[in-house]
């Protein structure tokens, strides 16, 4: 890692992600919050901005593509086992984010993740053992409810292509998301 900050005194970050749209909001957001942030949507271009940016800290989509983000944390962490890297999802799972932290990741997000979220965790230095596991495991209902909502917001808001991604008919989506969110 380059111990040293660019000429502008700003930390540089690299986001991956194949979302061009997504990566540009977030890009844009994280700038405004003092990152010199470089952009990559695959996994070569992502490794050839590491080397020549040498950031500081990453955010790293955990499917780029048809590849895997795991893999990218992986040669990220070789580079440079004190980049900070951020793992993101919207397809969150404890398998993966086990493997995420245990090849080098700091912390692991869900998406939607705003650049609040993601400055957060890659300020934190530690766990939190003040979290308290839940009571109970969250409904069916409502682990759907949480579901769509994420998908949909993956798909910007668009219903017709958050129905394409969960092979469901766009109408059937418009009903489930017309109904109010399952309290627990």
């Amino acid at each position: 890692m380059n111990t040293e900050t660019n000429e502008n005194s700003k930390p540089v970050l690299l986001l991956v992600d194949d979302d061009e749209i997504y990566c540009s909001v977030l890009g844009d957001a994280l700038e405004k919050r003092q990152y010199e942030v470089h952009i990559a949507n695959d996994l070569a271009t992502a490794l050839a901005l590491a080397r020549k940016h040498e950031p500081e800290c990453a955010v790293v989509d955990l499917r780029i593509g048809t590849e895997s983000g795991l893999e990218l944390v992986k040669q990220l962490a070789g580079l440079d086992e004190n980049t900070r890297i951020v793992m993101l999802t919207g397809y969150a799972s404890v398998a993966t984010a086990v493997e995420a932290i245990k090849l080098g990741a700091v912390h692991y997000l869900t998406k939607p993740a705003n650049a609040d979220e993601v400055v957060a965790a890659l300020q934190r230095t530690g766990g939190d053992a003040s979290v308290s596991p839940a009571e109970q495991p969250l409904s069916v209902k409502r682990l759907e409810w949480e579901h769509l909502q994420k998908v949909l917001a993956e798909h910007n808001g668009n219903i017709s292509a958050a129905a394409r991604a969960l092979k469901m008919h766009r109408r059937s989506l418009q009903r489930k998301l017309a109904k109010r969110p399952v309290k627990e």
